[in-house]
């Protein structure tokens, strides 16, 4: 079967084993109940979100306010449900409040006070226990856009004038079960980028498709972490229909593709954005999770570009809310341009300049760290190490784990469209599209990756290696898109047996991780990873690439995977006999969960 002609094919059919049973795995403490371990079930329950979401919005008070340098209101439960506080209706006492930069704590009535400036987002960290209500589109509602005079004139429009400080902004929530459980499912969704209505529909038919058959994540909701579009900002109202397809409420982050790119200034680069979906950063808790949404984008730089980075103003903001936060709670720190990667690990445009003052800002807490950007699939573990983090950021080892979630439009939706209705589209990286979910229990964390269009059994690809393939890699890198196929991958002479690998790209693989391979039910031979993550750089080329993934790319277009941290390969035995040949490969994750496929190959003389 090859890997071109066939529309991304399965070697055979893969199957799940789970250390602690079909239905659960305790990993460092976490339960995966059956929807985190299993197919989405598209049972009655999925309906139940669209039929009792709280739709609703912020209580505006028209002013003016007598005093335009203090902004006041009060948070509170909504009981009724429309969206106004009555005289009955309680306050929430211990709410913070943030104007982005200052952070407010409620009084026993649910008042708040914060001082007012210009082109500020007023703002509240909804609380455990308690949902903001989403709009028609399941976008979460709790910020309000303080800009007098409105945007200065952009192509796509920013924000209106929002005239003078009003009397008050009242945020008003309802009691949740869902975020009050100790057991959450975050969903994290990586650059969705449409470039134009095409692109809409495929990010339609594939991720938001299988997203509206989950109904795991209706508590901390779906997470949208950076570049929504890309670059035409007029597809806000499309990309953002989307998000009516959730079984819970939406949030986004900005990316380096949701700019003004007509902004005069930094303040205004991010207008339409705000507009249009909310703000560029902000925190909510579900659970005894602490989600900390922080816009990582510097732009414009003196040479019209971008850089991965925070303003003192975000980091001051930063500083006081994690101050609020018990310690006895999991932080999750998400953003678009991720802390640390290792796609780009020597890049200091594409990570975080402040990475180390955010080291020092979370120290001695619990923290996880989640970025996208890189259109790559990576689980870096703490203590992981790479020689661009030391030389460009002074960095010998992670802190904490750190995942790349990958790409909703995978590649740029790029390649051969598949049968499905969109572009195979595969990463940088050889994974496929789809998205993370952090299954959490208390504070323990186990990951989740989901190929889009599958179930959680689709883990890994597993490939030859072989001098034949190695030879049309040089002979067409510099073709992509137009490369002849490679025939027969699964054919191996020989006389090649010594020099010919057995690859696994296990996309959640990690540190910590292992991949095990039977040939012929013969004894059990452990596999070696390409990328130890010690200190090294990245090994790049022909003889560290997914030849799976390489194939699909160069023959159909797009990214190269020609470099990986969770590639894993194992030399075939030498004395190989001519014939065909069925390797068992099973990969355990660094939570004890162990897939296993098999691939058939033929060795011939």
């Amino acid at each position: 079967m090859s890997p071109i002609t066939d529309p991304l094919p399965r070697r055979q059919t893969p199957a799940l084993r789970l250390t602690a049973g079909t239905l659960a795995v305790l990993c460092a403490g976490v339960f995966l109940s059956p929807a985190a371990t299993a197919a989405p079930d598209n049972g009655p329950g999925v309906s139940d979100w669209s039929d009792d979401a709280y739709r609703g919005s912020v209580e505006v008070i028209a002013g003016p306010d007598g005093d335009q340098k203090t902004l006041d209101g009060s948070v509170f439960v909504d009981k009724d449900k429309d969206s106004v506080q009555d005289a009955n209706e309680r306050g929430i006492v211990g709410a913070t409040v943030s104007n982005g930069r200052d952070v407010a704590t409620t009084d026993s009535r649910g008042r708040y006070e914060l001082p007012a400036f210009e082109n500020m987002t007023v703002f509240v960290t909804q609380p455990r226990g308690y949902q903001v209500p989403v709009d028609d589109d399941n976008v979460a509602q709790f910020f309000y856009h303080h800009l007098p005079a409105g945007s200065p004139d952009l192509r796509y429009g920013g924000i209106d004038p929002t005239g003078p400080l009003p009397d008050k902004v009242n945020f008003p929530m309802t009691k949740s079960k869902l975020t009050q459980s100790p057991e959450q499912h975050c969903l994290i969704g990586g650059d969705v980028q449409t470039y134009n209505k095409d692109q809409v529909e495929y990010a339609r038919t594939g991720a938001f498709a299988d997203l509206s058959e989950r109904d795991d994540y209706a508590g901390c909701g779906a997470l949208f972490i950076g570049d929504v579009v890309g670059n035409d900002l007029s597809l806000y109202p499309q990309t953002r229909e989307l998000s009516s397809m959730l079984n819970g409420p939406a949030r986004f982050l900005p990316g380096n593709h949701d700019l003004d790119f007509d902004t005069p200034n930094s303040e205004h680069a991010f207008d339409t954005f705000r507009a249009k979906l909310g703000p560029e950063y902000y925190s909510y808790d579900a659970g005894k999770v602490h989600v900390v949404a922080l816009s990582t984008v510097e732009y414009p730089l003196a040479a019209g570009s971008y850089n991965g980075a925070l303003d003192e103003q975000q980091l001051e903001w930063l500083r006081k809310d994690i101050a609020e936060v018990p310690e006895n709670k999991l932080i999750v720190i998400a953003t678009h341009v991720p802390l640390l990667d290792f796609a780009d690990q020597g890049s200091q445009k594409h990570q975080i300049d402040q990475v180390k003052e955010i080291y020092k800002i979370l120290e001695g807490r619990e923290a996880l760290a989640v970025g996208g950007h890189t259109h790559s699939l990576e689980n870096l573990r703490e203590g992981d190490s790479l020689a661009g983090w030391k030389d460009t950021f002074g960095v010998d080892g992670l802190p904490f784990t750190h995942i790349t979630a990958g790409a909703i439009s995978g590649d740029w939706y790029s390649g051969r469209m598949l049968d499905e209705g969109y572009p195979a589209a595969i990463q940088r990286d050889g994974a496929r599209p789809g998205v993370l979910t952090l299954d959490i229990k208390n504070t323990s964390v186990v990951e989740r990756f989901t190929v889009r269009g599958e179930d959680i059994t689709e883990q890994m690809a597993l490939g030859l290696n072989t001098p034949r393939y190695r030879a049309w890699y040089e002979e067409n890198v510099d073709n992509k898109g137009s490369a002849p196929e490679f025939e027969n991958p699964m054919t191996v002479s020989q006389n090649n047996l010594g020099s010919t690998h057995l690859t696994t790209n296990f996309w959640m693989g990690s540190t910590g991780s292992s991949v095990d391979v039977t040939i012929d039910g013969n004894a059990t031979v452990n596999a070696e990873r390409t990328q130890q993550m010690d200190g090294e750089a990245p090994r790049v080329g022909a003889e560290w690439s997914d030849p799976v993934a390489v194939q699909e790319q160069l023959v159909h277009g797009g990214s190269i995977a020609n470099r990986s941290m969770h590639l894993w390969r194992l030399e075939l035995p030498a004395d190989l006999t001519v014939g065909e040949h069925t390797a068992e490969v099973t990969a355990t994750d660094v939570h004890g969960r162990e897939f296993t496929e098999s691939l058939t190959f033929t060795v011939v003389k």
